[in-house]
């Protein structure tokens, strides 16, 4: 190993040559497979101490042998909305599985450190991003990693990389049209800080995508920001999310644990979904269905978005990426729309076809 500018890691050399034993020896020291002397080991021990050197689980296996594990990277906290979240963890790790790889769960927020680590113990066969962000830090690292890595999320550079997402635009088209086909008067999207917009793409999409089609309709829409996370982010702004009730409300809310907040909030201020207002949002199907009022919903897909990201990281695998692109998955929601997929080398974004979903209090036509 050479001292001072080069980052190299430390190699089994180093030890071998601090502790003054032979490679074999730091080799059977690791390994357990030869009786070492209690002092021998001591040197060997305190040397990779030391050089805090990590054995290679890559230089382990035989040659031409794989690790079979794919580091699946995703933001856990206090405020992840794992109703949200954990659809994309289950079918990483079911898509794999059926591929004989196991998944490892990385949740540190490291950022680029955190990728090279991995990379450099060789512990993993490829790499699965998640929570990408428009101006995301890791993909110019992720992008000379060596191994394969596929994103699933949309950033605004994404350095070459292949990348997965849904559409939230669609999506959000798709919530507001049901509102205004369905006789609404007011309609109220309960919106994250700027900041959250600033940051993810999506989030953004899904917001002027509201907007846009809000105006297209002549729908009288409101966007009412959340004062904070969690539940006291909500409930503190419960007069202005409920001003119009009675009167062809609809509230849009964009994650399913701010509709399950809503819900609870409409129950404690005994309103009816359904009667007193609307709600629908954007959340998977089957979340939907298991509220205490089942709702209107457009899914994200996060099973086929994960499905599709597995797809192209062992298509990738199996040959040398010249160059990525980005596929936009289709929504399903409340309406049937028509699918139209573009010609060319990169897919075109996808509107797809969209299956009936239980209603949660759709206003008679007057």
């Amino acid at each position: 190993m050479v001292r001072g500018g080069d980052r190299s890691l430390p190699t089994s050399k180093d030890v071998a040559a601090l502790a003054g034993v032979s490679q074999s020896t730091v080799s059977y020291v690791l390994s357990g497979k030869r009786s070492i002397s209690p002092e021998t080991r001591q040197r060997v021990e305190a040397a990779i101490a030391e050089l805090t050197y990590q054995p290679n689980a890559g230089a382990r296996a035989l040659r031409g042998r794989r690790t079979n594990v794919i580091a699946l990277v995703v933001g856990l906290s206090g405020h992840t909305d794992v109703p949200d979240t954990i659809p994309y963890i289950d079918t990483v790790v079911d898509e794999a599985r059926q591929r004989d790889f196991d998944v490892i769960l990385v949740t540190t927020a490291d950022g680029p450190e955190e990728l090279t680590r991995l990379a450099r113990r060789s512990i993993c066969d490829a790499i699965v991003l998640i929570d990408i962000q428009r101006h995301d830090d890791r993909l110019a690292t992720a992008a000379n990693l060596g191994v394969p890595v596929v994103l699933i999320g949309t950033s605004e550079d994404n350095h070459g990389l292949n990348s997965v997402d849904y559409d939230a635009r669609s999506a959000a088209e798709l919530l507001v049209a049901e509102l205004a086909d369905t006789g609404h008067r007011h309609a109220v999207l309960i919106a994250e800080k700027p900041k959250v917009e600033r940051e993810f793409f999506f989030a953004d999409e899904f917001h002027r995508g509201i907007a846009r089609t809000a105006k297209a309709s002549g729908l009288e829409l409101e966007v009412v920001r959340r004062s904070g996370p969690g539940w006291s982010g909500v409930s503190g702004m419960a007069d202005q999310l409920f001003c119009h009730a009675g009167d062809g409300l609809g509230l849009i809310a964009r994650t399913p644990n701010v509709i399950g907040w809503v819900l609870q909030l409409a129950a404690l201020r005994q309103l009816v979904p359904g009667k007193d207002f609307s709600l629908i949002g954007q959340c998977p199907d089957d979340t939907a269905v298991a509220y205490s009022t089942p709702v209107t919903n457009v899914s994200t897909e996060p099973r086929s978005v994960s499905r599709q990201a597995l797809s192209i990281l062992f298509d990738q695998a199996g040959r040398s990426r010249t160059c990525g692109f980005a596929t936009s998955v289709s929504v399903t929601g409340t309406v049937t729309g028509s699918a139209s997929t573009g010609s060319g080398a990169t897919p075109s974004r996808i509107t797809g076809a969209c299956s009936p979903r239980l209603p949660c209090g759709s206003f008679p036509r007057n």
